[in-house]
């Protein structure tokens, strides 16, 4: 097993008044030569966006991008023409490809939004953008994995351009699940959204992650009520 621990507070961290942000990896004004991604993930961002605030129209190309809400609303609209609300619950997924333009804001005019947006190198270059969005009952998640973001294109899971898989699971404490790789040549990037688990013998808590290559399965045992990402990519 091959593994790297990231924790929460070694993250970059900017707070821009309407955007509080942490960077697990190399981003924007934040640089560190060993966080340049892992594998083929470059992105994983954890934002808290203000009320009435957000990112206003900018471009992208060639890189996909899945943003889940983790509290509040976030407003999409792009140069395709699509808009619309993503809400807790919901995966937003974006293949930019040959190029797109977007903006996202918050809509609440009292209430902030919180996010992870995580960006993958795609498996094709200069494909047509696409853009889709699902809701997923994650009631289903307890105990086990629930994957939301997949390579197929199937009704229960978001398409990816990449042999990558998002997976989250809510573990309550004292359980233990495991988690068995779909491709031989994927590593797992696992992020402890809420909780504490224990992987071998490293404890990670809330926010702290965990780059994994290298082995077919990994258990993982919950120190309290838990909930995690797993994020799967090709390791090259």
């Amino acid at each position: 097993m091959n593994k790297i621990i990231h924790r929460a507070g070694e993250r970059g961290y900017f707070n821009h008044g309407w955007l509080e942000t942490y960077h697990s990896f190399s981003f924007g004004g934040w640089f560190d030569r060993n966080k340049m991604g892992f594998g083929l993930l470059r992105v994983l961002n954890d934002d808290t966006v203000a009320p009435g605030k957000g990112f206003g129209m900018h471009p992208h190309d060639n890189m996909e991008i899945v943003t889940i809400i983790l509290k509040g609303q976030l407003k999409h609209r792009d140069s395709m023409g699509n808009e619309g609300i993503i809400k807790v619950n919901e995966i937003q997924a974006m293949s930019a490809g040959s190029g797109i333009l977007h903006s996202e804001y918050n809509p609440s005019e009292t209430e902030s939004c919180s996010l992870f947006q995580i960006w993958i190198r795609p498996s094709t270059m200069n494909i047509k953008p696409r853009y889709e969005q699902k809701s997923f009952d994650f009631k289903e998640k307890n105990n086990r994995f629930m994957t939301l973001v997949s390579p197929k294109k199937s009704h229960e899971t978001i398409f990816i351009n990449q042999n990558a898989y998002f997976s989250i699971a809510v573990i309550d404490k004292d359980n233990k699940i495991e988690y068995k790789l779909r491709e031989s040549n994927n590593g797992i990037y696992l992020m402890v959204i809420e909780g504490e688990i224990k992987i071998d013998n490293d404890v990670l808590s809330r926010r702290d992650a965990i780059g994994i290559s290298g082995v077919d399965v990994v258990s993982f045992e919950a120190l309290t009520d838990s909930e995690i990402l797993v994020i799967e990519v090709p390791m090259g």
